[in-house]
């Protein structure tokens, strides 16, 4: 068995939602080149695996067929009247050749690193091309075709025949919805969702007060935070409530969403994270997974922080330490640290940012116990 595998595919680097749109494959692409110049890919016990594409049959394990359809038809050249009806051709989704393609394949990899860690092939393994969670039943949204974390934990369930439990953390800054509906009635899986409060970030939801529904009732969790929420802050909430609702579910295998749109220096949102918070995270996921883990990219619009923090995270899954001086080959590529893979300083945040961050974390920590915890017996 491998202790780590990485799923990557070069042909990402050949598709784009525009040259203007945020979410750019210089984000996978750089984060490879990182973690090649580190040779952390060429050490023993770490393979690289290259995935096919999802099938049909595969994204409607919770895509319904007209959606995928029309994802198809328009990805080819077609025309759908009002395509806005399932979030295409918007800023956020534009209609783009091969979007079809690269949407599946991105799925496929999710499965493929699934499919590594329930066959035994790797305790954990890294999708570089996934995270895509706010992809809904019918309709694309957030950058968000096809729901691959959705569509892999459908694929495992099935493939163990509804037998095991599946625990599914998302630390993006935005809130992973499209996940949580898939399976907001199932108690199954106990989806969590750490992320800045949709009062202030798209998509608007994740308030700590949606709890699940039917069987499904305390088995989605979400823990909103405020902006300006740093590291003590971050870690001190999700050792409140990740930590013991993930420990008590004893879940079967470890999914996870590691988006690192939390970071200070990030574009499109307000949280005050370093690499030090966000590694912070990795390494009680890690813990969490007691050696069945999922893992996925996600979120994050700065590169060079996309990069640093991926290459971080894949390191600490293979359990290897890096330098701290990047490579010479890629040294020059990360200005915004003079060639250092992690951060040297944090955030600027007064007292009274601090205070606000604080106080919103300690309600809705206080928030999850009273409405979740009980569901688990804590």
């Amino acid at each position: 068995m491998n202790k780590a595998s990485l799923v990557y595919s070069p042909r990402w680097a050949d598709f784009s939602f525009g040259e203007h749109h945020p979410m750019q494959p210089e984000r996978i692409q750089r984060a490879y080149d990182l973690m090649k110049a580190y040779r952390l890919l060429d050490r023993q016990g770490i393979s690289t695996v290259e995935p096919a594409p999802a099938t049909d049959e595969d994204l409607t394990l919770c895509h319904s067929k007209e959606y995928v359809q029309v994802v198809r038809f328009l990805s080819s050249g077609g025309s759908v009247a009002a395509a806005w009806r399932y979030g295409l051709g918007t800023a956020d989704n534009p209609v783009v050749p091969e979007m079809y393609e690269a949407s599946a394949l991105s799925v496929g990899a999710t499965m493929r690193a699934a499919d590594l860690v329930l066959d035994g092939e790797a305790e954990v393994a890294f999708n570089l091309g996934g995270g895509l969670h706010h992809a809904h039943q019918e309709r694309a949204a957030g950058f968000c075709v096809f729901n691959d974390l959705a569509i892999a934990i459908a694929h495992m369930l099935r493939k163990t025949n509804n037998e095991s439990k599946v625990a599914y953390v998302d630390i993006d800054a935005h809130h992973g919805d499209g996940v949580q509906e898939a399976f907001y009635d199932c108690d199954r899986v106990l989806t969590i969702s750490v992320h800045e409060s949709g009062r202030f970030l798209f998509p608007g939801t994740g308030a700590a007060e949606e709890i699940g529904r039917g069987r499904g009732e305390g088995y989605a969790v979400n823990l909103p935070l405020a902006p300006f929420t740093d590291d003590e802050i971050y870690l001190w909430a999700f050792g409140e409530v990740v930590v013991p609702l993930v420990e008590s579910f004893q879940a079967d295998v470890l999914v996870t969403q590691l988006g690192v749109d939390t970071h200070y220096m990030d574009p499109l949102a307000h949280m005050c994270l370093t690499t030090d918070g966000f590694l912070g995270a990795v390494r009680h996921l890690k813990r969490l997974a007691r050696g069945r883990w999922v893992a996925t990219a996600g979120g994050g619009y700065d590169s060079e922080v996309v990069a640093r923090c991926w290459t971080l995270a894949f390191a600490e899954m293979a359990e290897v330490n890096l330098r701290q001086n990047i490579p010479k080959s890629q040294a020059a590529n990360y200005p915004s640290t003079s060639g250092r893979l992690r951060d040297q300083e944090g955030p600027e945040l007064n007292e009274e940012q601090k205070g606000v961050a604080r106080t919103f974390a300690e309600h809705s920590v206080a928030t999850v116990r009273r409405l979740v915890f009980p569901h688990h017996g804590l």
